[in-house]
């Protein structure tokens, strides 16, 4: 029986179809997703197809869910994947930011609004990357959007940790997706250099993020708040040794 119900924003492929998959184990989840990217589905899958940046569209996805069970967890995890370099007009990269920051301060919006009308506590998890802190080059606006989904992410939970809801994030590394396998037939050598990023030796997989969702999401967590958790098998850890070779 379902007693509880999830929102997850870019769930519909790669790390957000692992969330939303994982989630599913623990009550109904409703995947916030552009047309056309929910190729797949469970009973305890609805799709509200829309931009996870419109407000209306992500009330909607809160309505939904909470027609299905309480909400009690939202997930900002879709993004925006589009480089923008500093040289570029300041309206360039300025959109380029604020395309990905608006998706989380959105849902962030959305979830807490929705949780305080309902008189509820509630959970929330960011989606970030090891990059707000080490940005690698080429990826200038989504670097800097991570960097403020963080701030923000710290933000809210002081804000309002008072009214029962926690805000936390997940910075990851890289992760075994349809995009890292395309990018991998490109570049033949991908697996030793992410081995040699990653002290694990590996890259992470969609299960292991979606675990440490669920657990952020989950009553183990209540007194977890303003964290950002790096899921990145050491990635962000790891610094150049001058005398390794």
């Amino acid at each position: 029986m379902t007693v509880r119900s999830f929102v997850v924003t870019g769930g519909g492929q790669g790390v957000g179809r692992a969330i939303v998959e994982r989630l599913a184990a623990d009550g109904h989840v409703v995947v916030l997703d552009l047309a056309g990217t929910l190729t797949w589905a469970g009973p305890d899958v609805t799709l509200v197809s829309g931009d996870a940046g419109d407000p209306d569209t992500a009330r909607r996805a809160a309505d939904v869910a909470e027609s299905a069970a309480p909400l009690s967890g939202w997930v900002n995890n879709a993004a925006v994947f589009r480089d923008a370099p500093i040289t570029a007009p300041p309206s360039e990269v300025l959109g380029s930011v604020t395309a990905n920051v608006s998706l989380a301060v959105t849902g962030c919006h959305t979830a807490v609004g929705h949780f305080l009308r309902h008189g509820r506590a509630g959970a929330i998890v960011n989606v970030s990357s090891h990059q707000a802190q080490r940005p690698v080059r080429g990826a200038l606006p989504y670097a800097t959007a991570k960097g403020a989904v963080e701030a923000l992410t710290r933000a809210v939970a002081v804000d309002h940790g008072p009214d029962g809801i926690r805000t936390n994030a997940v910075a990851l590394g890289s992760v075994e997706t349809a995009r890292y396998e395309e990018y991998r037939r490109e570049h033949p050598d991908v697996d030793r250099q992410m081995a040699a990023l990653h002290p694990l030796g590996r890259v992470g997989t969609g299960r292991e993020v979606a675990d440490a969702v669920a657990f952020l999401l989950s009553d183990q967590a209540t007194f977890v708040n303003g964290v950002v958790l790096p899921v990145d098998g050491g990635r962000a850890a790891l610094g150049a040794d001058p005398e390794a070779t």
